[in-house]
């Protein structure tokens, strides 16, 4: 699920081609913009895509319309949130607890939470005088940005940076690594849960 430019979603694509996605195959982008490159991006790799907007509805009414497309036409194993900006129903966070993933530009529990998305995050970073930042997967829950973290990787924070400067080492450096990663330990069965901690299997 996106709702940009797609760059995560590129890196699932180009890991999936290359070296697989543990047995896992993207069987569908969801972007709640039109205008979304990433329904671009999964055209060239042959990727069904699916619109749905949610204009005038709120989080419970958006969660609806797309859990009808999931369960009539998806059937997912496994959601991925790459830079999807909406906010799900707790309704929905909970039928699909333990199935869906989401990347976060930033080391949680810092520069988290309601309204951090895109470049606030990498302001805010900025603006505390960080020296270390970097990106997280984890589980969604209820709670925006709260769910149980599968994987975080750290980047500099260079003397100077501007955020889109910061945002683009985290992605290159973090996000594009870090995400077929977490996709592909979970297609290969190896993330489990106990008492909100992800174990990893070897």
């Amino acid at each position: 699920m996106v709702s940009g430019g797609g760059t995560n979603l590129q890196a699932l694509i180009d890991c999936q081609k290359e070296k697989g996605l543990g047995g896992g195959e993207i069987v569908a982008v969801i972007s709640n913009r039109k205008a979304a490159y990433a329904l671009e991006r999964a055209a060239n790799a042959g990727i069904p895509g699916y619109y749905v907007g949610g204009k005038g509805l709120d989080n419970d009414e958006y969660s609806r319309k797309l859990d009808e497309l999931l369960e009539s036409e998806v059937k997912p194993d496994l959601i991925v949130l790459a830079g999807f900006l909406r906010i799900f129903s707790e309704e929905f966070s909970n039928k699909y607890a333990g199935k869906i993933i989401n990347i976060h530009p930033s080391l949680i529990p810092s520069f988290c939470g309601d309204g951090m998305y895109g470049l606030r995050v990498h302001e805010a970073a900025l603006a505390k005088g960080v020296k270390v930042s970097g990106a997280t997967v984890h589980f969604v829950s209820a709670g925006t940005d709260e769910g149980p973290i599968i994987l975080q990787k750290s980047a500099e924070v260079k003397a100077g940076d501007t955020p889109e400067e910061l945002q683009k080492r985290i992605m290159v450096e973090c996000e594009w690594k870090l995400l077929p990663q977490a996709v592909t330990l979970f297609c290969e069965g190896r993330l489990s849960i106990e008492n909100g901690i992800v174990n990893i299997k070897d």
